[in-house]
């Protein structure tokens, strides 16, 4: 069922739109329903989803196994509160994680989305350090570029910028690692840890943790890292007695080509941040796994070592019902060949997308197809040519929501081979009728 009229001007009246000037952008398209890669609007357009809801959907829209086990379990138990209860789905979803996360990653810990489960791990971090005896060690190192949510903590993580400068006096220091985006992935990487090694090495002793987005730092602008630099922050962690922390919201499940992205460097963290692909796109839903050791250390008679963090919807169960299922189709369906098979199409299109004029850098990494174009009016985030090309790409069916002048293309892991040579035709059409 489409919108009414009257629904629109009730939109018009109430509706506050996420990332959107209300004054001066359109008006929002009404979908009414989906299915495996498709959107369809209210006056029957079909939309080829290219970035996956907000990178949140992995096995295709309204996915008949995952509709399922939803229904299922709201038929049995919708909700119940997990302070001093527990239930079957949740159980049932940290022993699963628990056997497909990098070695060691035994406890989780639930929330509601990515930057919550960011804001748990700082917070993890801090208190164990706290616990142990250490309270001086309240500092944590990140990357610049780096994007880590919108809550108070994740955003002090996050590299300023104009997301964050409305908030500036409420947020907290982090020391930042300098990214070179003018040097190769290589040259990059070991200016990097170099670095980051100078900052452990002068204030070792006041770092709780160093916190990265592995492989693939997203919304900053899709940098693609070499394994080499993950298994370089472990190894640096290693040595000054710090806790890695992964953010893996992003990455997670499958978007990097692998389970996990720090699966690439064949490393473990001491924590990881999950989300957005934990239930396929279904509900919202974050995890923060860590440790054994780390859990052991809020261990205590003392009940103010306790771990105070947790909100009304944890663990619900039908968001665990709906990552069970979305994890056993990892098995079922081959999901990580799926990726495979849509990077290797990707890499066959690199050469002819990065010869074309306007465009700075071609790169991919599993699921993710990477154009960086040549800024213009103002560059970065605020680049005038990301909304008109988002347009664009919209009438002809295609939704790609560009980070300014960082085009990306990450659709569902369902998406057909067809599919994706479509989309690759529309995307060629509109940058040479940019240029043009």
């Amino acid at each position: 069922m489409g919108l009414t009229q009257q629904n629109w001007e009730i939109s018009d009246r109430h509706l506050w739109h996420p990332y959107t000037q209300m004054k001066t952008a359109p008006a929002p398209l009404p979908i009414v329903r989906a299915k495996g890669a498709m959107l369809y609007t209210a006056d029957g357009r079909e939309i080829l989803d290219g970035v996956s809801s907000w990178w949140v959907n992995i096995h295709g829209h309204s996915h008949p196994y995952l509709n399922e086990a939803l229904a299922q379990q709201a038929n049995e138990l919708e909700h119940v509160m997990f302070a001093g209860f527990t239930h079957r789905p949740a159980v049932e979803l940290a022993e699963r994680l628990a056997g497909v996360l990098p070695h060691g990653l035994e406890r989780i810990f639930y929330s509601d989305n990515g930057s919550t489960a960011v804001e748990v791990a700082m917070k993890m971090a801090l208190q164990y350090w706290s616990n142990l005896g250490e309270p001086k060690r309240t500092q944590f190192i990140a990357l610049k570029h780096a994007y880590h949510g919108d809550t108070v903590g994740a955003m002090s993580a996050s590299s300023p910028s104009l997301f964050t400068a409305p908030f500036s006096p409420f947020l907290f220091s982090v020391l930042r690692a300098p990214v070179d985006l003018s040097e190769d992935s290589e040259t990059r990487s070991l200016l990097c840890l170099q670095a980051m090694e100078n900052l452990l090495k002068s204030q070792g002793d006041t770092i709780a943790g160093v916190l990265i987005e592995p492989m693939l730092q997203g919304a900053g602008g899709m940098i693609v890292w070499p394994s080499s630099f993950v298994r370089g922050v472990r190894e640096l962690c290693n040595r000054y007695g710090v806790l890695f922390i992964a953010d893996e919201v992003l990455t997670g499940f499958g978007r990097t080509g692998a389970m996990f992205a720090c699966n690439h460097a064949g490393v473990s963290p001491d924590i990881i941040c999950l989300s957005k692909g934990l239930t396929a796109g279904y509900m919202p839903m974050g995890v923060t796994a860590c440790t054994g050791s780390i859990y052991e250390a809020f261990l205590s008679d003392d009940r103010r070592k306790t771990f105070f963090h947790g909100h009304s919807f944890t663990a619900n169960p039908l968001a665990c019902a709906v990552a069970l299922a979305s994890l056993d189709l990892f098995s079922r369906e081959g999901t990580l060949d799926r990726v495979k098979r849509i990077e290797a199409k990707f890499q066959t299109e690199l050469p002819r997308f990065a010869a074309m004029d306007r465009v700075a850098d071609a790169r991919t990494i599993g699921g993710v197809f990477i154009l960086d174009l040549q800024e213009e009016a103002g560059g970065g985030y605020l680049d005038a040519n990301g909304p008109k090309l988002a347009r664009e790409f919209l009438r002809r069916g295609l939704l790609l929501r560009p980070l300014g002048n960082v085009l990306y293309f990450m659709p569902p892991y369902c998406v057909s081979d067809e599919q994706v040579a479509w989309a690759f035709a529309k995307m060629e059409e509109v940058l040479t009728e940019w240029v043009a």
